[in-house]
């Protein structure tokens, strides 16, 4: 796709009604600063327009493809027409063309550029190679920017009204999670950390979750660890004990250490069994007759 913004012939310029145009639904910028408006609209009233807007023509009168800020300028300056160059063009190529110039003029922040690519992958199943062709960038470039969509909403408007850089975005991607990117996000805010100093905090952070723990707490992890060993020790015995094993199991404490000592028959206990009624007299009857 060959698009070029500025390429047009003065016969191509059309004035049309500003009341017949419809935005960009494609269009990546989503915050407008009021006072880049302003100082837009004030080259306007001093200088003109200089560059047309591009529409293409759709059921009902036009859709703005590329100018968003010029046509919003001029709507508040009261203008009812705006010079304009009519285009063929199919929704991918608009929204493309949307997204290219935005970034030519470079008035996107990089979540918003990060959006504008995955608006484009995901309404024109393109891939990321070919996405990377038709902006002149590389395919890890494109891969990069779409990594920053991943972090939270909160993180992400908190970066863009603290005005944070990329650097620091992809920075706190490398935490492993929401809670650890708003611990280290309101650090760098509070004490208006660099892109390095941030780089070195997240390094930090993620050295800390891997150092072993203090005393105390192994030591409650480990006394944790033998009542579950006990517990299980104890519930064989009495599998033994059921099985008619007869074990005897003896516990120790001496301190530092607890020792466990089961002894185990190794024949089954014999139950005792009570005569059965009249055994005595078969018995006696016996020995009378054998004297």
């Amino acid at each position: 796709m060959n698009i070029d913004l500025g390429d047009f012939e003065q016969n191509e310029l059309q004035q049309i009604p500003i009341n017949k145009i419809r935005l960009n639904p494609f269009q990546p910028r989503k915050d407008f600063e009021p006072e880049k408006l302003a100082e837009l609209m004030q080259s306007i009233k001093t200088y003109g327009l200089l560059q047309p807007i591009i529409v293409r023509v759709v059921e009902g009168g036009y859709q703005l493809v590329a100018g968003d800020r010029r046509l919003r300028a001029c709507s508040q300056l009261g203008w009812t027409e705006i010079p304009a160059v009519v285009r063929e063009l199919s929704e991918n190529a608009m929204a493309t063309m949307a997204l290219i110039e935005n970034l030519q003029r470079e008035n996107l922040s990089f979540l918003e550029e990060a959006a504008g690519y995955e608006r484009l992958l995901r309404e024109f199943g393109l891939t990321q190679e070919v996405l990377a062709q038709r902006l002149g960038k590389s395919q890890s470039t494109i891969a990069n920017k779409l990594r920053l969509l991943k972090l939270p909403e909160k993180v992400k408007e908190k970066l863009l009204k603290e005005e944070l850089t990329e650097r620091h975005a992809r920075a706190l991607l490398k935490l492993p999670d929401a809670a650890a990117q708003e611990k280290i996000l309101n650090e760098i805010c509070n004490l208006n950390y660099t892109v390095k100093q941030t780089e070195q905090r997240v390094e930090e952070y993620l050295r800390s979750l891997s150092a072993p723990l203090p005393a105390k707490e192994r030591k409650k992890v480990i006394i944790r660890d033998i009542r579950i060993f006990l517990n299980t020790v104890r519930q064989a015995v009495s599998l033994l004990e059921s099985g008619g094993l007869g074990p005897k199991i003896k516990e120790k404490d001496f301190g530092d250490y607890l020792e466990i000592t089961i002894r185990i028959p190794k024949q089954r206990k014999q139950k005792k069994t009570r005569p059965a009624a009249g055994s005595h007299i078969a018995r006696e009857i016996n020995q009378a007759a054998t004297t």
